[in-house]
């Protein structure tokens, strides 16, 4: 199946560029571009692309807001933050608000088109070393809990298993590598991650490893 992609960026450069290297792609096509937030998320109604190339600094509506309204939206479209350098407070929100990973600017066309196809495919966790480190960060900003009272409550229906699975997610671990550090099927993690995102009412694996940090099952350092 082909993935199709909605670039959002301020910069026309950028967004050329992109769509130059995503369409040489076999399995990757350019459905349509925006050149701010606002524009993003029309466009997604419109276009109703797989994955969304999300700029996080542009005019109108920016990034992290655009984010939250496409995925209020509850549609299948999968967002992919960009941005300039790694840590940055602005992706953390952005992860929050249920972007399923991010992408520098300056990544190569193989980075870009596997980008593209993990957070299509579900695997949110992007780059999961330089996100967990990302998430870790940001996640000291704060010492009050920022969880909603509801994923609070829903923390308590998790089972023992479960909570474990989440912990690993948070670390940054594949399904195939939490199956093989509790040896047990891959289909159970598989089972296990649906089971967790349902209870706490989450999104994707991204949100999960923040749902993890803020909630303080992991220790951030």
């Amino acid at each position: 199946m082909t993935i199709r992609v909605l670039i959002a960026d301020d910069q026309m450069m950028v967004r050329e560029g992109f769509s130059v290297l995503l369409n040489a792609m076999p399995d990757i096509e350019v459905a349509g571009e925006a050149v701010n937030g606002r524009e993003a998320v029309a466009k997604v109604r419109e276009l109703a692309p797989d994955v969304v190339l999300m700029d996080i600094r542009m005019p109108e509506l920016n990034g992290i807001e655009a984010t939250r309204e496409i995925v209020a939206a509850d549609g299948a479209a999968k967002v992919l933050v960009l941005t300039t350098f790694d840590l940055d407070e602005y992706v953390y929100q952005a992860l929050r608000a249920g972007a399923s990973g991010f992408l520098l600017k300056d990544a190569s066309a193989r980075q870009l088109a596997d980008g593209v196809r993990v957070v299509a495919s579900g695997e949110a966790l992007l780059a999961p070393s330089v996100t967990r480190r990302l998430i870790t960060e940001f996640s000291k900003l704060s010492e009050t809990p920022r969880l909603m009272p509801s994923a609070q409550a829903a923390y308590g229906d998790l089972t023992d298993r479960e909570t474990e699975v989440l912990v690993l997610i948070a670390q940054g671990l594949s399904n195939a590598e939490i199956a093989e550090r509790l040896v047990v099927a891959e289909s159970t993690i598989k089972t296990h991650v649906s089971r967790i995102l349902v209870k706490l009412g989450l999104r994707d694996r991204t949100q999960a490893a923040v749902f993890a940090y803020e909630a303080r099952l992991v220790t951030p350092g």
